[in-house]
């Protein structure tokens, strides 16, 4: 039965990563692309304005922020819109009668899209070192924020899609909270900058501690101790995890 369920896994998995390369213009080549207006509008221009931030360079300060929300923008993205497109072309009933375990679903659509986001978080990289230097201050945690905060919000997209009941609604967490959260989440500047009712209304903000964990790994800098960062972010997966698994298991959002 295990090895039924592995194989299962690993044909989904391979399904889905197929699935991103082949519309590969639509699924990897808009990231770097928006970056680099990025990087050019509000690294070189106005950075040139701001200066420093933390002891940085703006356009380095910025860069792993940037980075980080090309990794959560794919990851939510493959999941909600491969889920939902499953369960429009009715073939997720197909996987249920198989039978493919929930767990085995879950994880087929969620490390499917990791790995997108993952690839697109390597371009993004590349993109940023035409701009600025990257240094690395320490490679595991920076590895580590980019896996957890990927697998977060690929588990954010599969909520998302297994509640719509409509193609517009999976636009509407990512209108109207992905994309305020992720733009106050200390992307473009340290929270140490806004008044203090605004800092601790901030850490309420989870994307704040992805952000702080990321940048800290790549310069070392951070306004959160890392330590609360990843376990903060590790608390989220765990959470979501369970809830995504409740649902598949129960079939809410498919079979009724």
């Amino acid at each position: 039965m295990i090895k039924i369920q592995l194989i299962a896994f690993w044909t989904l998995l391979t399904r889905e990563v197929k699935r991103f390369i082949r519309i590969w213009t639509q699924t990897l080549l808009p990231a770097p692309i928006t970056m680099v207006l990025y990087f050019a509008i509000f690294g070189s221009l106005i950075g040139s304005r701001v200066g420093q931030m933390d002891g940085v360079n703006y356009v380095t300060f910025i860069a792993p922020g940037l980075i980080m929300m090309a990794v959560i923008n794919n990851a939510y993205a493959n999941v909600v819109g491969s889920f939902f497109g499953s369960k429009f072309q009715r073939n997720i009933e197909e996987m249920y009668v198989a039978p493919m375990s929930s767990l085995a679903i879950l994880l087929g659509f969620v490390i499917g899209g990791v790995i997108r986001a993952m690839i697109v978080g390597c371009i993004v990289v590349g993109v940023a070192l035409w701009f600025t230097p990257l240094p690395m201050h320490h490679l595991g945690i920076t590895v580590l924020t980019a896996l957890l905060t990927a697998f977060l919000f690929a588990l954010g997209g599969m909520i998302n899609a297994i509640y719509s009941r409509k193609f517009d609604d999976i636009n509407i967490i990512p209108t109207f909270i992905l994309t305020p959260l992720t733009y106050l989440g200390g992307v473009f500047y340290s929270i140490d900058l806004l008044p203090p009712i605004w800092q601790t209304v901030s850490h309420f903000n989870p994307i704040l501690y992805m952000v702080n964990a990321f940048r800290f790994g790549i310069l070392g800098v951070s306004d959160i101790p890392v330590g609360i960062s990843l376990i903060t972010i590790a608390g989220f997966c765990t959470v979501l995890f369970s809830l995504c698994w409740y649902l598949l298991h129960k079939g809410i959002g498919i079979r009724s």
